[in-house]
Protein backbone atom coordinates (compact mmCIF):
# COMPACT_ATOMS: atom_id res chain seq x y z
CA UNK A 1 0.00 0.00 0.00
CA UNK A 2 2.57 2.58 0.41
CA UNK A 3 4.19 2.04 -3.30
CA UNK A 4 0.55 2.64 -4.14
CA UNK A 5 0.08 6.06 -2.17
CA UNK A 6 3.99 6.65 -3.59
CA UNK A 7 2.73 6.09 -6.92
CA UNK A 8 -0.83 7.86 -6.43
CA UNK A 9 1.09 10.91 -5.64
CA UNK A 10 3.80 11.36 -8.05
CA UNK A 11 1.50 9.96 -11.21
CA UNK A 12 -0.86 13.58 -10.75
CA UNK A 13 -4.38 14.03 -11.95
CA UNK A 14 -4.88 10.84 -13.79
CA UNK A 15 -3.61 8.24 -10.67
CA UNK A 16 -7.27 8.81 -8.36
CA UNK A 17 -9.61 6.10 -9.00
CA UNK A 18 -12.56 7.87 -8.86
CA UNK A 19 -14.54 10.94 -10.56
CA UNK A 20 -15.30 12.59 -8.08
CA UNK A 21 -11.94 13.52 -7.23
CA UNK A 22 -8.91 15.87 -9.13
CA UNK A 23 -6.25 15.70 -7.12
CA UNK A 24 -3.44 18.64 -7.78
CA UNK A 25 -0.13 18.62 -6.07
CA UNK A 26 0.83 22.51 -4.67
CA UNK A 27 4.18 23.19 -3.99
CA UNK A 28 5.02 25.66 -0.65
CA UNK A 29 4.63 28.65 -2.89
CA UNK A 30 1.45 28.12 -4.21
CA UNK A 31 -0.17 26.90 -0.88
CA UNK A 32 2.27 29.05 1.96
CA UNK A 33 2.22 26.66 4.73
CA UNK A 34 5.31 27.30 7.38
CA UNK A 35 6.59 24.44 9.91
CA UNK A 36 6.78 27.29 12.11
CA UNK A 37 2.64 27.29 12.04
CA UNK A 38 3.00 23.68 12.93
CA UNK A 39 2.60 22.02 16.49
CA UNK A 40 6.07 20.60 16.92
CA UNK A 41 4.05 17.57 18.73
CA UNK A 42 2.14 17.05 15.37
CA UNK A 43 5.63 17.98 13.64
CA UNK A 44 7.03 14.92 15.67
CA UNK A 45 4.15 12.15 14.86
CA UNK A 46 4.95 12.91 11.18
CA UNK A 47 8.59 12.40 11.21
CA UNK A 48 8.68 9.42 13.00
CA UNK A 49 5.97 7.53 11.02
CA UNK A 50 7.40 8.22 8.08
CA UNK A 51 10.96 7.15 9.57
CA UNK A 52 9.98 4.03 10.00
CA UNK A 53 8.60 3.29 6.35
CA UNK A 54 5.05 4.72 6.73
CA UNK A 55 3.25 7.75 4.99
CA UNK A 56 1.97 10.32 7.50
CA UNK A 57 0.66 13.91 6.50
CA UNK A 58 -1.32 16.58 8.32
CA UNK A 59 -5.08 16.60 6.77
CA UNK A 60 -8.27 18.32 7.55
CA UNK A 61 -8.93 21.28 9.61
CA UNK A 62 -6.20 22.32 10.14
CA UNK A 63 -4.74 22.29 6.43
CA UNK A 64 -7.56 24.50 5.74
CA UNK A 65 -6.69 26.84 8.80
CA UNK A 66 -2.93 27.27 7.32
CA UNK A 67 -4.03 27.90 4.17
CA UNK A 68 -6.19 30.68 4.94
CA UNK A 69 -3.91 32.12 7.60
CA UNK A 70 -5.68 31.12 10.46
CA UNK A 71 -4.26 29.56 13.83
CA UNK A 72 -5.61 25.89 14.21
CA UNK A 73 -6.73 24.62 17.67
CA UNK A 74 -6.16 21.04 16.91
CA UNK A 75 -3.35 18.76 14.00
CA UNK A 76 -4.91 16.25 13.06
CA UNK A 77 -2.78 13.14 11.12
CA UNK A 78 -3.34 10.90 9.04
CA UNK A 79 -1.62 7.44 7.69
CA UNK A 80 -1.92 3.98 5.87
CA UNK A 81 -0.11 2.55 9.39
CA UNK A 82 -3.02 0.32 11.10
CA UNK A 83 -3.67 1.45 14.32
CA UNK A 84 -1.82 -1.22 16.05
CA UNK A 85 1.41 -0.51 13.88
CA UNK A 86 0.78 3.34 15.43
CA UNK A 87 0.67 1.92 18.91
CA UNK A 88 3.84 0.37 18.32
CA UNK A 89 5.60 3.88 17.57
CA UNK A 90 4.51 5.90 20.68
CA UNK A 91 4.77 5.03 24.04
CA UNK A 92 2.34 7.47 24.98
CA UNK A 93 -0.51 6.13 22.83
CA UNK A 94 -3.47 5.48 23.28
CA UNK A 95 -6.52 3.48 20.82
CA UNK A 96 -9.73 5.19 21.08
CA UNK A 97 -13.11 4.38 19.71
CA UNK A 98 -15.82 1.67 18.41
CA UNK A 99 -17.48 3.74 14.86
CA UNK A 100 -13.96 4.12 13.79
CA UNK A 101 -10.91 3.62 16.07
CA UNK A 102 -8.02 5.83 16.68
CA UNK A 103 -4.88 6.74 17.83
CA UNK A 104 -4.69 9.68 20.48
CA UNK A 105 -0.39 10.34 21.01
CA UNK A 106 -0.64 12.31 24.12
CA UNK A 107 2.08 14.96 24.53
CA UNK A 108 1.12 16.49 27.65
CA UNK A 109 -2.12 18.79 27.53
CA UNK A 110 -1.79 18.21 23.79
CA UNK A 111 -3.12 15.42 21.96
CA UNK A 112 -2.43 14.47 18.02
CA UNK A 113 -5.39 12.32 16.78
CA UNK A 114 -3.66 9.75 14.20
CA UNK A 115 -6.12 8.02 12.09
CA UNK A 116 -5.63 5.21 9.39
CA UNK A 117 -6.34 6.25 6.02
CA UNK A 118 -10.28 4.93 5.65
CA UNK A 119 -11.51 2.97 2.35
CA UNK A 120 -15.00 1.88 1.03
CA UNK A 121 -17.14 -0.31 2.85
CA UNK A 122 -16.66 -3.38 1.37
CA UNK A 123 -20.94 -4.37 0.66
CA UNK A 124 -20.32 -1.30 -1.58
CA UNK A 125 -20.58 -2.54 -5.15
CA UNK A 126 -19.18 1.20 -6.15
CA UNK A 127 -15.55 0.50 -3.92
CA UNK A 128 -12.78 0.49 -6.44
CA UNK A 129 -11.67 -2.96 -7.83
CA UNK A 130 -7.74 -2.75 -7.53
CA UNK A 131 -4.85 -4.87 -5.75
CA UNK A 132 -4.97 -3.09 -2.32
CA UNK A 133 -9.14 -2.40 -2.08
CA UNK A 134 -9.35 -6.19 -2.83
CA UNK A 135 -7.05 -7.22 -0.45
CA UNK A 136 -8.93 -5.26 2.31
CA UNK A 137 -12.39 -7.03 0.97
CA UNK A 138 -10.76 -10.18 1.58
CA UNK A 139 -9.72 -9.69 5.36
CA UNK A 140 -13.24 -7.88 6.01
CA UNK A 141 -14.71 -11.49 5.25
CA UNK A 142 -12.31 -13.42 7.34
CA UNK A 143 -13.18 -10.59 9.90
CA UNK A 144 -16.64 -8.45 10.11
CA UNK A 145 -15.58 -6.62 12.35
CA UNK A 146 -13.57 -4.98 9.58
CA UNK A 147 -16.91 -4.45 7.76
CA UNK A 148 -19.13 -1.01 8.04
CA UNK A 149 -22.27 -1.26 9.51
CA UNK A 150 -25.02 1.00 8.06
CA UNK A 151 -28.59 1.97 9.39
CA UNK A 152 -31.53 1.75 7.76
CA UNK A 153 -31.40 5.26 7.14
CA UNK A 154 -28.12 5.25 5.89
CA UNK A 155 -26.46 6.50 8.93
CA UNK A 156 -22.64 5.19 9.22
CA UNK A 157 -23.20 2.95 12.84
CA UNK A 158 -19.41 1.52 12.38
CA UNK A 159 -16.94 2.56 9.94
CA UNK A 160 -13.77 0.17 10.56
CA UNK A 161 -12.75 0.07 7.00
CA UNK A 162 -9.24 0.85 6.40
CA UNK A 163 -7.87 1.81 2.33
CA UNK A 164 -6.14 4.13 0.36
CA UNK A 165 -5.04 7.64 0.54
CA UNK A 166 -7.52 8.06 -2.70
CA UNK A 167 -10.40 6.80 -1.04
CA UNK A 168 -9.81 8.11 2.40
CA UNK A 169 -10.38 11.70 0.77
CA UNK A 170 -13.25 10.78 -1.01
CA UNK A 171 -14.42 9.63 2.66
CA UNK A 172 -13.96 13.57 3.38
CA UNK A 173 -16.75 15.83 4.65
CA UNK A 174 -15.80 18.98 2.39
CA UNK A 175 -13.87 19.63 -0.54
CA UNK A 176 -11.66 22.05 2.07
CA UNK A 177 -10.92 19.45 4.38
CA UNK A 178 -9.75 17.14 1.68
CA UNK A 179 -6.22 18.66 1.33
CA UNK A 180 -3.27 16.80 2.69
CA UNK A 181 -0.05 18.24 3.54
CA UNK A 182 3.22 15.73 3.75
CA UNK A 183 6.18 17.48 5.55
CA UNK A 184 9.06 15.03 3.67
CA UNK A 185 8.37 17.59 0.27
CA UNK A 186 6.48 20.44 2.23
CA UNK A 187 3.73 19.75 -0.61
CA UNK A 188 0.00 19.72 -0.49
CA UNK A 189 -2.17 17.22 -2.48
CA UNK A 190 -5.50 18.83 -3.24
CA UNK A 191 -8.08 16.08 -3.96
CA UNK A 192 -11.21 17.85 -4.18
CA UNK A 193 -10.40 21.77 -5.43
CA UNK A 194 -10.35 22.54 -1.83
CA UNK A 195 -7.71 25.99 -2.77
CA UNK A 196 -10.76 27.04 -5.28
CA UNK A 197 -13.39 26.65 -2.90
CA UNK A 198 -11.04 28.53 -0.40
CA UNK A 199 -10.99 31.16 -2.87
CA UNK A 200 -15.04 31.47 -3.72
CA UNK A 201 -15.50 31.22 -0.13
CA UNK A 202 -17.97 28.25 -0.98
CA UNK A 203 -18.42 25.36 1.42
CA UNK A 204 -19.30 22.18 -1.26
CA UNK A 205 -20.06 18.69 0.37
CA UNK A 206 -18.03 16.05 -1.38
CA UNK A 207 -20.27 13.58 -3.08
CA UNK A 208 -24.10 13.49 -3.34
CA UNK A 209 -24.78 15.87 -0.02
CA UNK A 210 -28.44 13.20 0.90
CA UNK A 211 -26.10 10.44 0.72
CA UNK A 212 -23.27 12.24 2.55
CA UNK A 213 -25.95 13.69 5.15
CA UNK A 214 -27.60 10.08 5.75
CA UNK A 215 -24.05 8.61 6.47
CA UNK A 216 -23.50 11.30 9.13
CA UNK A 217 -26.26 13.97 10.11
CA UNK A 218 -23.80 15.85 12.12
CA UNK A 219 -22.28 17.39 9.05
CA UNK A 220 -25.18 19.46 8.85
CA UNK A 221 -23.96 21.04 11.81
CA UNK A 222 -20.67 21.34 10.90
CA UNK A 223 -21.71 22.43 7.27
CA UNK A 224 -23.32 25.45 9.41
CA UNK A 225 -20.48 25.76 11.74
CA UNK A 226 -17.66 26.10 9.07
CA UNK A 227 -19.46 28.24 7.10
CA UNK A 228 -20.13 30.56 10.15
CA UNK A 229 -16.62 30.04 11.11
CA UNK A 230 -14.64 30.51 7.87
CA UNK A 231 -17.22 33.55 6.58
CA UNK A 232 -18.29 30.72 3.32
CA UNK A 233 -21.43 30.06 2.05
CA UNK A 234 -23.20 26.65 1.80
CA UNK A 235 -23.38 26.01 -2.17
CA UNK A 236 -27.06 25.47 -3.46
CA UNK A 237 -26.85 21.79 -3.94
CA UNK A 238 -25.00 21.18 -0.12
CA UNK A 239 -27.61 23.49 1.32
CA UNK A 240 -31.01 22.03 -0.23
CA UNK A 241 -30.57 18.58 1.49
CA UNK A 242 -30.70 20.11 5.22
CA UNK A 243 -33.75 21.67 4.95
CA UNK A 244 -35.09 17.93 3.99
CA UNK A 245 -32.64 15.93 6.59
CA UNK A 246 -32.49 18.24 9.33
CA UNK A 247 -34.85 15.61 11.03
CA UNK A 248 -32.30 12.69 10.73
CA UNK A 249 -30.37 14.38 13.77
CA UNK A 250 -33.18 12.92 16.32
CA UNK A 251 -31.19 9.65 15.57
CA UNK A 252 -27.69 10.80 16.87
CA UNK A 253 -26.69 10.00 20.70
CA UNK A 254 -27.50 12.90 22.67
CA UNK A 255 -24.14 12.60 24.36
CA UNK A 256 -22.68 13.73 20.88
CA UNK A 257 -24.83 15.97 20.24
CA UNK A 258 -24.06 17.77 23.30
CA UNK A 259 -20.56 17.52 22.05
CA UNK A 260 -21.52 19.14 18.68
CA UNK A 261 -23.47 22.16 20.21
CA UNK A 262 -20.69 23.12 21.98
CA UNK A 263 -18.81 23.37 19.11
CA UNK A 264 -21.36 25.70 17.42
CA UNK A 265 -22.40 27.88 20.40
CA UNK A 266 -18.45 28.47 21.87
CA UNK A 267 -16.61 28.76 18.43
CA UNK A 268 -16.84 33.04 18.66
CA UNK A 269 -18.94 32.76 16.07
CA UNK A 270 -22.45 31.77 17.95
CA UNK A 271 -25.03 34.32 16.93
CA UNK A 272 -24.00 33.89 13.50
CA UNK A 273 -24.14 30.39 13.90
CA UNK A 274 -27.44 30.86 15.71
CA UNK A 275 -28.64 32.82 12.83
CA UNK A 276 -27.80 29.78 10.19
CA UNK A 277 -29.94 26.97 12.58
CA UNK A 278 -32.49 29.15 12.28
CA UNK A 279 -32.22 29.83 8.31
CA UNK A 280 -31.75 26.23 7.72
CA UNK A 281 -34.49 24.48 10.12
CA UNK A 282 -31.66 22.86 12.37
CA UNK A 283 -32.64 24.78 15.72
CA UNK A 284 -36.06 22.66 15.40
CA UNK A 285 -34.42 19.02 15.75
CA UNK A 286 -31.90 20.34 18.83
CA UNK A 287 -33.98 22.53 21.11
CA UNK A 288 -37.79 21.56 20.38
CA UNK A 289 -39.13 23.26 23.14
CA UNK A 290 -37.45 26.18 22.40
CA UNK A 291 -38.13 26.44 18.58
CA UNK A 292 -42.11 27.83 18.80
CA UNK A 293 -41.57 30.63 20.83
CA UNK A 294 -38.89 32.42 18.06
CA UNK A 295 -41.61 32.99 15.39
CA UNK A 296 -41.32 36.88 16.05
CA UNK A 297 -37.69 38.01 15.31
CA UNK A 298 -38.21 40.73 17.22
CA UNK A 299 -39.43 38.91 20.40
CA UNK A 300 -38.28 39.12 24.31
CA UNK A 301 -37.09 35.43 23.39
CA UNK A 302 -35.14 35.84 19.90
CA UNK A 303 -33.25 39.50 21.63
CA UNK A 304 -32.44 37.68 24.91
CA UNK A 305 -30.84 34.83 22.93
CA UNK A 306 -29.32 37.14 20.19
CA UNK A 307 -27.72 39.21 23.59
CA UNK A 308 -26.39 35.97 25.29
CA UNK A 309 -24.68 34.88 22.21
CA UNK A 310 -23.31 38.71 21.52
CA UNK A 311 -21.82 38.74 24.60
CA UNK A 312 -20.49 34.61 24.85
CA UNK A 313 -18.73 35.89 21.38
CA UNK A 314 -17.47 38.86 23.00
CA UNK A 315 -15.81 37.01 25.94
CA UNK A 316 -14.43 34.33 23.45
CA UNK A 317 -12.96 36.55 21.28
CA UNK A 318 -11.32 38.47 24.11
CA UNK A 319 -9.50 35.15 25.95
CA UNK A 320 -12.24 34.72 28.54
CA UNK A 321 -14.09 31.55 29.58
CA UNK A 322 -17.66 31.22 29.64
CA UNK A 323 -19.43 27.97 31.16
CA UNK A 324 -22.22 25.98 29.15
CA UNK A 325 -24.41 26.12 31.66
CA UNK A 326 -24.99 29.37 30.94
CA UNK A 327 -25.39 29.07 27.54
CA UNK A 328 -28.40 26.08 28.40
CA UNK A 329 -29.77 28.27 30.76
CA UNK A 330 -30.31 30.82 28.66
CA UNK A 331 -31.86 29.08 25.94
CA UNK A 332 -33.97 26.97 27.99
CA UNK A 333 -35.20 29.97 30.43
CA UNK A 334 -38.25 30.82 28.64
CA UNK A 335 -39.57 26.90 27.85
CA UNK A 336 -39.60 27.10 31.63
CA UNK A 337 -41.49 30.13 32.55
CA UNK A 338 -44.20 29.49 29.57
CA UNK A 339 -44.59 25.80 30.60
CA UNK A 340 -44.92 27.15 34.20
CA UNK A 341 -47.44 29.36 33.41
CA UNK A 342 -49.22 26.64 31.79
CA UNK A 343 -49.00 24.29 34.90
CA UNK A 344 -50.67 27.47 36.65
CA UNK A 345 -53.51 27.99 34.45
CA UNK A 346 -54.35 24.78 33.95
CA UNK A 347 -53.94 22.94 37.51
CA UNK A 348 -53.71 25.75 39.56
CA UNK A 349 -50.60 25.40 41.22
CA UNK A 350 -49.08 28.01 43.00
CA UNK A 351 -46.37 29.91 41.06
CA UNK A 352 -43.47 28.28 43.38
CA UNK A 353 -44.50 24.59 42.76
CA UNK A 354 -45.36 25.06 38.73
CA UNK A 355 -41.88 26.63 38.50
CA UNK A 356 -40.30 23.62 39.96
CA UNK A 357 -42.27 20.69 38.45
CA UNK A 358 -42.03 23.29 34.91
CA UNK A 359 -37.95 23.28 35.34
CA UNK A 360 -38.25 19.48 36.44
CA UNK A 361 -39.87 18.90 32.92
CA UNK A 362 -38.26 20.95 30.82
CA UNK A 363 -34.71 19.45 31.53
CA UNK A 364 -36.22 15.82 30.90
CA UNK A 365 -37.48 17.02 27.52
CA UNK A 366 -34.66 18.40 26.50
CA UNK A 367 -31.90 15.68 27.67
CA UNK A 368 -33.77 13.38 25.55
CA UNK A 369 -32.34 15.38 22.41
CA UNK A 370 -29.18 16.88 24.03
CA UNK A 371 -27.48 15.19 27.10
CA UNK A 372 -26.40 17.66 29.48
CA UNK A 373 -24.03 16.21 31.75
CA UNK A 374 -25.31 16.96 35.80
CA UNK A 375 -22.59 19.11 36.80
CA UNK A 376 -24.09 21.39 34.42
CA UNK A 377 -27.97 20.67 35.29
CA UNK A 378 -27.18 21.34 38.79
CA UNK A 379 -25.83 24.53 37.76
CA UNK A 380 -28.62 25.42 35.77
CA UNK A 381 -30.66 24.76 37.82
CA UNK A 382 -29.34 26.83 41.07
CA UNK A 383 -29.28 29.69 38.49
CA UNK A 384 -32.90 29.41 37.89
CA UNK A 385 -33.98 29.28 41.34
CA UNK A 386 -31.98 32.49 42.23
CA UNK A 387 -34.10 34.17 40.19
CA UNK A 388 -37.19 33.57 42.16
CA UNK A 389 -34.92 34.31 44.84
CA UNK A 390 -33.39 37.69 44.25
CA UNK A 391 -36.24 39.50 44.44
CA UNK A 392 -36.13 38.61 48.56
CA UNK A 393 -34.01 41.04 50.07
CA UNK A 394 -34.90 42.07 53.57
CA UNK A 395 -33.15 40.84 56.35
CA UNK A 396 -30.21 38.74 55.88
CA UNK A 397 -31.69 37.62 52.91
CA UNK A 398 -29.62 39.77 50.76
CA UNK A 399 -25.83 39.25 52.76
CA UNK A 400 -27.00 35.67 52.38
CA UNK A 401 -27.64 35.70 48.31
CA UNK A 402 -23.99 37.61 47.77
CA UNK A 403 -22.12 34.55 49.18
CA UNK A 404 -23.92 32.20 47.24
CA UNK A 405 -21.64 30.16 44.94
CA UNK A 406 -24.24 30.61 41.90
CA UNK A 407 -25.00 34.21 42.52
CA UNK A 408 -22.53 35.34 40.18
CA UNK A 409 -23.97 33.44 37.24
CA UNK A 410 -27.65 34.38 38.56
CA UNK A 411 -26.81 38.24 38.33
CA UNK A 412 -25.47 38.22 35.08
CA UNK A 413 -28.08 36.28 33.73
CA UNK A 414 -30.67 38.56 35.35
CA UNK A 415 -29.31 41.47 34.33
CA UNK A 416 -29.62 40.09 30.68
CA UNK A 417 -33.21 39.73 31.42
CA UNK A 418 -33.35 42.87 32.91
CA UNK A 419 -31.70 44.79 29.81
CA UNK A 420 -34.57 42.49 27.53
CA UNK A 421 -37.29 43.17 29.30
CA UNK A 422 -36.86 46.47 31.09
CA UNK A 423 -39.61 47.57 34.10
CA UNK A 424 -39.73 46.25 37.75
CA UNK A 425 -36.76 43.54 36.30
CA UNK A 426 -34.19 46.06 35.09
CA UNK A 427 -34.60 48.39 38.77
CA UNK A 428 -34.00 44.55 40.39
CA UNK A 429 -31.00 44.04 38.49
CA UNK A 430 -29.61 48.20 38.85
CA UNK A 431 -30.26 47.11 42.85
CA UNK A 432 -28.20 44.44 42.74
CA UNK A 433 -25.63 46.40 40.66
CA UNK A 434 -25.75 48.86 43.08
CA UNK A 435 -25.52 46.82 46.31
CA UNK A 436 -22.85 44.69 45.27
CA UNK A 437 -20.58 48.02 44.46
CA UNK A 438 -21.62 49.97 47.34
CA UNK A 439 -19.91 50.37 51.44
CA UNK A 440 -21.26 47.69 54.26
CA UNK A 441 -22.81 51.07 55.61
CA UNK A 442 -24.04 52.10 52.55
CA UNK A 443 -26.21 48.90 52.17
CA UNK A 444 -27.72 48.72 55.43
CA UNK A 445 -29.09 52.09 54.46
CA UNK A 446 -30.21 50.38 51.32
CA UNK A 447 -31.68 47.98 52.95
CA UNK A 448 -33.62 49.88 55.45
CA UNK A 449 -34.48 52.36 52.40
CA UNK A 450 -36.19 49.43 50.44
CA UNK A 451 -38.24 48.31 53.59
CA UNK A 452 -39.83 51.46 53.76
CA UNK A 453 -40.92 51.31 50.40
CA UNK A 454 -42.16 48.01 50.42
CA UNK A 455 -44.52 48.58 53.37
CA UNK A 456 -42.95 51.08 56.54
CA UNK A 457 -40.77 50.06 58.79
CA UNK A 458 -39.46 47.02 59.98
CA UNK A 459 -41.54 44.86 62.51
CA UNK A 460 -40.38 45.32 65.48
CA UNK A 461 -40.00 41.77 67.80
CA UNK A 462 -42.19 41.46 70.62
CA UNK A 463 -40.64 40.58 73.55
CA UNK A 464 -42.12 37.77 75.63
CA UNK A 465 -44.02 38.01 78.62
CA UNK A 466 -42.80 36.28 81.84
CA UNK A 467 -45.23 34.07 83.49
CA UNK A 468 -47.32 36.07 86.43
CA UNK A 469 -47.65 33.81 89.60
CA UNK A 470 -50.99 33.07 90.78
CA UNK A 471 -51.82 35.00 93.94
CA UNK A 472 -52.14 32.18 96.88
CA UNK A 473 -55.30 31.61 97.86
Amino acid sequence: MVNKVKKALSAGPKATTSSLLNPQVLTRAEHGISREGISDNALKVLYRLNSAGYEAYLVGGCVRDLIMGLQPKDFDVVTNATPDQIKEQFRNCRLIGRRFRLAHVVFGREIIEVATFRGHHASQEEAPEDEDSNEIKSKAKKQPELLGKQSQEGQILRDNVFGTIEEDAERRDFTVNAMYYRVTDFTVTDFANGMAAIKHKQLELIGDPDTRYREDPVRMLRAVRFAAKLDMTISPTSAESIHRLGNLLSNIPPARLFEEVLKLLVSGQGLRTYELLIEFDLLAPLFPQLTPLLSDPNSRENQFIRQVLINTDNRLNTGQRVTPAFLFASLLWYPVEEHCQKLMFESGLVHFDAFNIAVNEVLHRQIQRIMIPKRFSTTIREMWQLQLRMPKRFGRRAYQMLEHPRFRAAYDFLLLRGQIEGGKLLELADWWTEFQEVTPEKRKTMLVKLREQEGGAAPRRSKRRKPTKKSAD
